[in-house]
Order: structure tokens, then sequence, then C-alpha cells
């Protein structure tokens, strides 16, 4: 009978001891997936992070050791990556116009880029579908600046004696005109103290923007990307030419679905800029073409979701 409770421990402490490990494993795995966080130069597969694969390559499978690199691939021809990166596949080389030159080949790690050639130029601040041939200076005027690749001819007119007397006629006309214009500013401003709802809302357009500091790096920005299936699709292909995104790379895209569409493109972007990727110059391309309220849709979405925390300063 003595032995009795000397058993009943014995059993009670092996059932513990064996009861615990388990427990102690799932507690290990729910902790190690939520604390999980990777590196600018990383990404995550599963519950471990991998290297990226270097410019010129793409991923081909992933990493199955922490802190190394999956399989990556060299990029065939015609396609190139130039950051390093964890691509499913390489981006298609640009291809320069009939009225183009290559002025840089394509290679695996850098792009093509076209120039005009000779009496043609495109704005380097839009997408060039098309060189626009340069224009000549009339008769009356002088060259100030030739034409190049990327800017059109200026031309000035050239001074005459009898400008002179037309340049004072000139001068006449804008004084009166500030007297009108003087005029007109002082019962604006009286109608202003009165009051206007109208003023209100346009000060809200004119409101500042608030600059976002990620939380997790590149990742938080990736965790974004889902808000920007709110770009009206009539405006998608503005938003990333505005992103200096080539027109061929957006069309390459078009089969896709919609939501594929806008996150394949935002992916190219962040290959394409790096470590100088940022969510607000996003959302700057937005306000650029009047689409605010999707922009501070999107913002409200990073902030709320804690990938995004607000800056001390605004643009």
């Amino acid at each position: 009978m003595n032995r009795f409770p000397f058993v009943i421990s014995v059993l009670i402490g092996l059932f513990a001891s064996t009861a615990s490990f388990p427990w102690a494993d799932l507690d290990l795995h729910i902790r190690t997936q939520r604390e999980v966080r990777c590196r600018d130069e990383e990404y995550r597969s599963g519950n471990i992070c991998c290297l990226n694969c270097p410019a010129g390559t793409h991923l081909k499978s992933a990493c199955t050791t922490p802190g190394e690199k999956g399989q990556c691939e060299e990029c065939e021809d015609g396609t190139h990556t130039q950051h390093a990166n964890h691509l499913a596949q390489c981006i298609q080389c640009t291809q320069c116009h009939s009225d183009q030159v290559i002025f840089r080949p394509c290679s695996h790690t850098q792009n093509a880029e076209c120039h005009c050639k000779a009496g043609g130029f495109c704005d380097p601040e839009e997408a060039c579908e098309s060189c626009t041939k340069c224009s000549r200076c009339k008769k009356d005027e002088e060259v100030v600046r030739n034409c190049t690749a990327t800017s059109n001819t200026e031309c000035k007119k050239i001074p005459t004696q009898s400008n002179s007397s037309s340049a004072i006629v000139i001068i006449v006309s804008v004084l009166v005109g500030l007297g009108i214009v003087g005029a007109l500013i002082f019962c604006c401003m009286k109608k202003r103290a009165r009051g206007s709802v109208g003023n209100e809302s346009k000060a809200e357009e004119d409101e500042p923007f608030p600059e976002l500091i990620p939380v997790n790096g590149v990742d938080s920005l990736r965790k974004c990307f889902e808000y920007f299936e709110e770009v009206d699709i009539d405006y998608y292909k503005r938003f990333f030419r505005q992103l200096d995104l080539h027109s061929n790379v957006i069309r390459s895209k078009d089969q896709l679905p919609y939501e594929d569409r806008i996150h394949e493109l935002l992916n190219v972007w962040i290959e394409k800029e790096g470590k100088d990727a940022s969510l607000n110059d996003l959302l700057k391309a937005l306000l650029k073409f009047d689409q605010r309220r999707t922009a501070e849709t999107i913002k409200e979405k990073a902030l709320e979701n804690g990938h995004y925390v607000l800056a001390s300063k605004s643009f």
C-alpha cells in the first residue's frame, strides 16, 4: 500500500514531460512564422529568407537554406535585369523604332537606350512613341540652341529698330493690364474675406501630401501592391509611364488580368529602381495627373495596416 503514491507520482511526471514537447514545438513554429523579417537584399520563401539573384539573372527556384541564393538562371538574349532580383523571368529589352538609332545596346544587365535620328527629338519627360521633327527658325528669327536628340530647336526674334517703338506700346499695354489685374485682385480679396465654401475644397486639393516611412523596408512596399488595384484602368498606362517604364514593357503585360498586370509592372519598377524604390514616388506619380483621391486611399490603407508611418515632413 505504501508504494501506490510513489507509482502515481512517477506516472504523472512521465505524462507531464512527454506532453510538454509538442506544445513547445507548436509555440516555436508560430513564433518563427511571426518573426521572419528579411533584409533588403533578401526575399521571403515560406518561413526563410533567401538572397536575391544577381543582375543579369532571374530566379529559377528558391533556396532551401536561410541566407543562401536559390537557383539563378542567366537572362536569355534580348532580355535583362539591371539589379539583384527574384523575378521569375527577365525583362524584355526595349526595341528601337524605325526613326531611332541604338545609342546603347541591350545586355543581360542593362536595357537598350534609343536616341532619335538626326533631325528628330523626343522629350525625355514623356514616353517616346515616335520622334518629333526638329523645328526651323523663321526668317525673322535666329537660332539660340540647335536641336538635339532630347530637345527641339530654340529660336528668338532678330531685334530691329522698329521693334523699339513696338516695345514701348507693349510696355504701356502691360502697365494698363497690371492696373486692371490689381483691381480684380482687390475685388477677389473682398469676396474671400466674406468666406467661400468653394475655397475650402480648393485648399484641401492644395494641401501638402505627407511623406511615409516604411516599417520593414521594401517588404512594406510590396505589401502595398494590392492597394494600387484602385488605379482606374483608363489611367494605369499613364501612371506607369510617369514611373519611366517603357511602353513596350507596359504592353507586354496586356494579356494578364488587371490585378496581375498591376503587380507585375510594380515588380518591374522595383527591379528598375533598386534600393531607391519608394511608396512616396508612386503616390507622387498619381498626384501629377490629378489622382489625389486614389493616392489618399492608398496612403490610408498603408497606414491602417501598419506597413508605413507618417514622417514629420510633406511633399
